[in-house]
């Protein structure tokens, strides 16, 4: 195969994320194929014995097995580092599947994290669960306040932890800050950026060393399957990721792979109408319920740093009700065009009740200590009209009595 396009650093750096999303990483066969060839296929044969351990040695480049290589998934890989602006990607079979390799091939045991008690419930489960379990320990810090990251760092700490903005409480995280810190200390950012991807925000701008993506939500962007990705340094992916990744095998298909090049290619389209649909529905509940968490309305207490690091404040919000969970779940009730679903980044608008599905593992008092009320109600906005979107929601509203 020939790699037509993303690897001429000379010619790919002066494209636009939306070129950059459509562009990025294609590989054409002699068939000269438009569309990306999906690859299914578990193995490769060798014209002689020569060529595998030529292959397997690192002495000559080309495909060994797809644990390890696949050419449609190589082409997502080099497509998303390149929107990124990482040196290297690596994908993998699931969000969680990313988060997890991304800590686990560079921690030890006797190591130290710091990490945001804001999060999605399966990340706090890795920190506060699976990684002691191994040996290594973890500290839990607000991740809005700058002060609680210097003070949480001990001599064996080696990586910073966080989403930003969070699942679904939409803390933002102060990106320069936490960043410069982490580098003046040694310290290793891992970003988990699935609310956003690179087209909203890119933390490595601001000097984030790991971007780690649930490539199931936005990137894929339809609900149709699972997928994850890394992205950093080369020395990072090849020299710990990889290791880790090639013998624990937690490999994306390359169907999978292929569905999210195709959602990339719209990713951009997508996200700004989202985005903007967003803030239309935020801008119509504000002051119709209790407590508002939107990046992009300026009752949001971190709206200005959003402003500045993020290009856009994102398709996801949540608001809390008063009157608790039993509300909550009559509001879910009452909803006829907006789906109850516990995914996000989808085109359709999806609703969830975080304490009851997306964090009901992590239990009621580190759900207390995280901020996701029982009243919290968490809104994928999608591609529908927003008009349709505000009158479900009204109707929403009158069925609780607000």
């Amino acid at each position: 195969m020939k790699r037509t396009t993303g690897t001429d650093r000379s010619i790919t750096r002066n494209w636009k994320p939306a070129t950059r999303a459509v562009r990025g990483g294609t590989w054409r066969s002699e068939m000269g194929e438009t569309s990306e060839a999906m690859f299914l296929t578990s193995g490769y044969s060798y014209d002689d014995a020569a060529t595998p351990a030529a292959r397997f040695a690192g002495e000559e480049a080309g495909m060994t097995y797809s644990r390890l290589q696949n050419p449609t998934v190589a082409m997502l890989e080099e497509r998303i580092a390149l929107m990124e602006g990482a040196e290297a990607c690596r994908t993998q079979a699931t969000g969680m599947a990313a988060m997890t390799a991304a800590l686990l091939c560079q921690l030890s045991a006797g190591d130290h994290i710091v990490a945001a008690q804001a999060a999605f419930g399966s990340c706090r489960w890795l920190v506060d669960d699976l990684l002691p379990r191994f040996g290594i320990e973890g500290t839990t810090i607000d991740s809005t306040d700058n002060a609680a990251w210097e003070a949480a760092i001990r001599p064996n700490t080696k990586v910073f932890f966080f989403e930003t903005p969070a699942n679904p409480t939409l803390d933002v995280v102060d990106l320069e800050f936490v960043c410069g810190l982490a580098k003046s200390r040694g310290i290793t950012t891992v970003v988990d950026n699935a609310f956003c991807t690179p087209i909203m925000q890119r933390p490595m701008e601001w000097g984030a060393d790991v971007v780690a993506y649930s490539a199931t939500k936005l990137m894929e962007g339809q609900g149709r399957v699972l997928a994850g990705a890394v992205c950093g340094s080369e020395e990072f992916i090849n020299e710990k990721l990889l290791p880790f990744q090639r013998n624990t095998g937690p490999n994306l298909s390359p169907f999978n792979a292929w569905v999210v090049l195709k959602g990339l290619e719209t990713l951009e389209l997508r996200a700004r109408q989202q985005c903007a649909n967003a803030l239309k529905v935020g801008q119509f509940l504000e002051g119709r319920v209790p407590k508002i968490l939107h990046p992009g309305l300026a009752s949001h207490p971190r709206h200005e740093l959003a402003m500045k690091q993020m290009d856009m404040t994102g398709c996801i919000f949540s608001f809390v009700l008063d009157g608790g969970r039993k509300e909550a779940h009559a509001f879910l009730d009452a909803l006829e065009l907006i789906d109850i679903s516990n995914n996000i980044g989808d085109a359709r608008s999806l609703m969830c009740h975080p304490a009851s599905t997306t964090h009901h593992s992590v239990g009621p008092e580190k759900r207390a200590e995280m901020g996701v009320d029982e009243g919290m109600l968490r809104f994928n906005v999608g591609l529908e009209d927003a008009d349709d979107l505000i009158e479900d929601l009204e109707r929403a509203l009158a069925a609780v009595g607000l």
